[in-house]
């Protein structure tokens, strides 16, 4: 762990993200209350701002993934901060003009700058990262960003509650352009001379057949649709499920949200620990398990005690599994593919999870709740038997087989 500390690149890339998401829990806070109080409690309208967040990664995760194993990662990192920065400044303008739609455009530009700069944070991790330290390197940071998991939903909470949306806008401005600050400190990254005559276009499918060669890989992302269907249809639906089964306040919610957080703290604690000892095989498929039932027993629950409890423990089973998948992921794939595989998984997830973020709405009225979710860990349980075809070498939790 000392030696990890002593990274320069993984504190400056672990601190801007902390930044980014900082930023990002105090703009879902702020919107979600701001859409729900202008549309009268709609789950419709509701969806479909998780449509407008989501919607952009699909269109263009691919093509972000390919440019940030085109592009200067540093660099990349830098300006898409920056854009957001703007983007939301103008945003901000329109807001307190008075039109409030806005802000599903604000959702939907942070969104689209996002997928050129993160794909560049996991080439900088696998350029000046050593591979022994990916998992714990994982783990923290999965660590750090659950501690404001905590803060932020209630932070953002606060300043809605306060002081409304545009200074929830406010902190977004100063929380983005302080993370391309601070990425102004990385080191320079030196690429490779593409070969001449490599476009766009050949570098994306040559994306695609490598990931076509690697069988765990295409486990994991057939696995993580899945579980993007299954999530997508309830994500929206949560602060249903506070109101409606538990008959608390909406801003009850952040407390939820909290107690999810702090599972994550600790399960990523545990995979940045443990990760390495880990039968990654095993692991996945009894995390996919649990979260189906937890599902299922959130939807059944209506004690706010045992719905908070599973919160706990679904927050720190996914920590887990995203740590020792993270790791067991960025070890398996070569540098030069590490964006455009970044890519291409994260489409197939948001694609399924926008397919169920944009259905939730409509299946809550013509179902109800209670079976909504239901009908998502069915879903997830399928997962399961995906998850148990996946083949690690004995004690993976870092080194991965390439060739699955």
């Amino acid at each position: 762990m000392k030696d990890l500390w002593r990274n320069k690149v993984f504190v400056l890339v672990a601190s801007a993200d902390l930044m980014q998401q900082i930023g990002i829990w105090v703009r879902n806070m702020a919107l979600l209350f701001y859409v729900i109080e202008h549309t009268g409690n709609d789950p419709v309208a509701v969806s479909l701002l998780n449509v407008f967040e989501y919607a952009p990664i699909f269109v263009f995760s691919l093509i972000g993934g390919t440019f940030a194993d085109r592009w200067n990662p540093k660099r990349t990192m830098i300006a898409g901060d920056a854009l957001s920065a703007v983007s939301i400044a103008v945003i901000l303008a329109f807001v307190l003009a008075g039109w409030w739609q806005a802000v599903f455009v604000a959702t939907a530009v942070s969104a689209v700058v996002s997928q050129f700069s993160q794909p560049s944070s996991a080439v900088m991790f696998k350029r000046h990262v050593p591979e022994a330290l990916i998992p714990a390197a994982t783990g923290v940071t999965q660590s750090m960003m659950a501690l404001f998991t905590i803060v932020g939903p209630m932070l953002g909470t606060v300043i809605y509650s306060w002081a409304g949306v545009e200074s929830s806008l406010i902190l977004l401005i100063v929380l983005f352009a302080l993370s391309a600050l601070i990425q102004l400190a990385l080191p320079t990254y030196k690429r490779e001379p593409r070969p001449a005559g490599g476009s766009v276009w050949k570098e994306m499918k040559a994306g695609w057949a490598y990931m076509r060669s690697q069988r765990n890989l295409l486990l994991i992302t057939f696995s993580f649709a899945l579980i993007g269907l299954g999530s997508g249809l309830i994500q929206p639906l949560d602060v249903f499920l506070i109101t409606e089964r538990l008959h608390l306040d909406k801003e009850d919610l952040q407390w939820f949200y909290a107690l999810g957080g702090i599972g994550m703290l600790i399960g990523g604690g545990a995979a940045a620990a443990f990760g390495r000892k880990a039968n990654l095989r095993l692991v996945v498929a009894a995390g996919f398990a649990f979260l189906a039932v937890s599902v299922a027993v959130e939807a059944l629950s209506v004690w706010t005690g045992l719905t908070a409890s599973m919160r706990f423990l679904v927050g720190a089973a996914m920590a887990f599994l995203q740590v020792v998948l993270g790791a067991a992921l960025v070890s398996m794939v070569e540098e030069d593919y590490i964006g455009r595989v970044s890519g291409t998984s994260t489409p197939v997830m948001m694609a399924a999870m926008l397919v169920g973020t944009a259905a939730s709405g409509f299946l809550m009225k013509a179902m109800t709740l209670v079976p909504t979710y239901l009908l998502a860990s069915a879903i997830i349980l399928l997962s399961v038997p995906v998850a148990l075809q996946l083949r690690f070498p004995a004690g993976a939790g870092a080194k991965t087989d390439a060739g699955g």
